[in-house]
């Protein structure tokens, strides 16, 4: 009879245990973000990366990569551009519904992106920030609420940029390889 107990209070507390360890799993990135709001720090994810290359190069690029977003503003001597919110709840609704989260009555998001222009080993560098501000509204009584983004949108713009410089430093440099053809070629 000991053995049947003691059975059945390991399984219970095995059980609780798996209930216990699943719930903190589930929550771990709600809670990291809270303990993140209790200290002060920045909660929002900023994405970035470094290129040697010019500013006016960087900064074609980023404007180029947003040319299918409105622009809200763009601060060219400050190195910022911000576009306007863009409505994407059909998305979110179709990336939640097939993650079990709830559905949103209306979603919205822009992104912000910074260059900015520096040296580094005596040769021009450009660092490229991208930040995503989602916003969603679940119910019309709560309004707007800031979500984190899965960080996909960031890292896709991140390379589309990167990309787009690479063509244009690409391009310069077959430009600049056919013009010095051109003038070994020509006599005087």
């Amino acid at each position: 009879m000991n053995r049947i107990l003691n059975g059945q209070k390991n399984r219970v507390r095995s059980v609780v245990f798996a209930v216990v360890l699943a719930c903190t799993l589930v929550s771990a990135s709600g809670c990291v973000t809270a303990y993140k709001e209790s200290l002060g720090g920045e909660t929002e994810q900023v994405f970035d990366r470094i290129d040697y290359m010019d500013f006016d190069t960087a900064w074609q690029s980023a404007l180029d990569a947003l040319k299918h977003d409105r622009l809200d503003v763009t601060n060219r001597e400050g190195g910022f551009i911000q576009t306007k919110w863009s409505d994407n709840t059909d998305a979110k609704n179709f990336v939640d519904a097939f993650g079990g989260g709830e559905a949103y009555l209306r979603a919205q998001y822009r992104f912000k992106v910074n260059v900015a222009k520096s040296f580094f080993n005596g040769r021009p560098a450009v660092k490229v920030s991208v930040q995503k501000d989602q916003l969603v509204e679940q119910d019309v009584l709560d309004g707007w609420v800031p979500i984190e983004t899965d960080s996909i949108d960031e890292n896709t713009l991140l390379y589309r940029i990167g990309r787009l410089i690479w063509i244009k430093m690409k391009l310069a440099q077959i430009e600049e390889q056919s013009t010095e053809k051109a003038l070994q070629n020509t006599t005087f």
